[in-house]
């Protein structure tokens, strides 16, 4: 008997499965043929949702490709400690009053310490914002990395540079041409690879003329027997006769600080463009849904005269935008990976990232949200249309 009460129960499942099954397949061929139907509104929304995504990866992975490329570049040198002078940013190039170069003597001098490099540093917004590194090459290529030179060679003569492959990808440069750095003519004797410091190296003597900076340095590089000796090293260094504790930095320690946080207007400048970007979208979805409740007044009508519920209606509607947001959203994200491959094509000095920090994930969330809250009115006002009036619309 038992079994007999099962199978009419079963039966009734499976009948309600089939039964749901068939609603959804129905719902879904009728959001499908309303989108296609309006085929020009359908896509003004997917590529407003689009530029909203894009928005948001290409810029925030702009400056998320900006800082990693500043940290990679510094962990390239190969030092384990810097010297810098007092009230200096953490942003090498927003240095405070440069220290006597003679300081790189006193800390040869110290214990665990291997080499010691002194750098000046000078930016520039000359054509764009970026930081000319001077250097004494012996005690640059003592820290363990040594340039690695792809064309040409060391400096001939005061008027030489050398530039990294990015920058001389990007400037068509070889070996032999002049280019203007601070107003003024310098032969490129070598080219090296990307990663280490900077993109342009002066011999530092001559930034010092440059600048009027004779003698003077911009932060010391120290190479440690090994990088565990940091806090003793510390210890003597802060010893000296005006130097503080607050001037000395283990490489490790300072690639930690290097984060939205830490740089001044990252996390605003963020916040802003999603802010945009969502405003985008809401403003686009909002007006798409409003229009297709208007232009379908009668079609809701007669859904409500045949049954359907409020509910019903409201998720036909946020099942278009969903639709709509994740079509905007695969169009956005290729949009951005081109951009990001195109932008390096033409400019490799730039570093864009649009994976940084999971945003392409982050981007797609934050577009869905902004699309259905852009739809819950026109929903709502939709699910709220009488029958009888929506039936005598014209």
């Amino acid at each position: 008997m038992g079994g007999c009460a099962t199978m009419p129960r079963h039966s009734a499942i499976l009948r309600l499965s089939h039964a749901h099954a068939y609603y959804n397949a129905f719902m879904n061929k009728m959001i499908v043929s309303n989108l296609v139907h309006r085929p020009i509104r359908s896509l003004i929304s997917i590529f407003a949702i689009a530029i909203e995504v894009t928005l948001m990866l290409v810029i925030v992975g702009l400056m998320f490709g900006m800082m990693n490329d500043t940290k990679e570049r510094q962990a390239g040198i190969g030092a384990d400690a810097m010297v810098r002078p007092r009230g200096s940013s953490v942003i090498l190039s927003a240095s405070g009053a440069p220290l006597s170069i003679k300081v790189a003597d006193v800390l040869r001098r110290l214990g665990h310490v291997t080499a010691v490099s002194p750098v000046l540093l000078q930016g520039t917004t000359a054509g764009t914002v970026e930081t000319i590194y001077g250097i004494d090459l012996t005690s640059w290529d003592a820290m363990g990395s040594p340039f690695q030179y792809l064309s040409g060679g060391p400096y001939q003569g005061p008027n030489d540079i050398i530039v990294d492959d990015y920058f001389a990808n990007s400037a068509h440069a070889k070996v032999g041409q002049e280019i203007t750095v601070l107003n003024h003519q310098f032969r490129i004797c070598g080219i090296v690879a990307h990663g280490k410091g900077g993109r342009k190296f002066l011999q530092i003597a001559t930034l010092q003329d440059l600048t009027g900076a004779q003698g003077k340095a911009s932060i010391f590089y120290v190479k440690l027997d090994d990088p565990k000796n940091f806090d003793a090293f510390k210890a003597e260094v802060v010893k000296l006769p005006g130097i503080s504790p607050d001037q000395v930095e283990s490489v490790k320690e300072w690639l930690t600080l290097i984060t939205p946080e830490a740089l001044p207007g990252f996390s605003i400048t963020v916040k802003i463009v999603i802010g945009i970007s969502v405003c985008i979208g809401f403003i686009v979805i909002f007006q798409s849904m409003y229009t297709a409740v208007m232009e379908r007044t009668r079609e809701i009508g007669i859904l409500k005269s045949l049954g359907a519920s409020k509910t019903y209606i409201v998720n036909v509607m946020l099942r278009e935008t969903a639709i709509l947001a994740i079509a905007g959203i695969i169009l956005g994200i290729a949009i951005s990976y081109t951009t990001q491959s195109a932008l390096f094509a033409k400019f490799p000095t730039i570093r864009v990232q649009v994976g940084a920090e999971h945003w392409v994930w982050k981007s797609a969330v934050i577009a869905v949200i902004g699309a259905v809250v852009g739809a819950l009115y026109p929903a709502f006002k939709a699910a709220q249309k009488d029958p009888i009036d929506a039936l005598a619309y014209e």
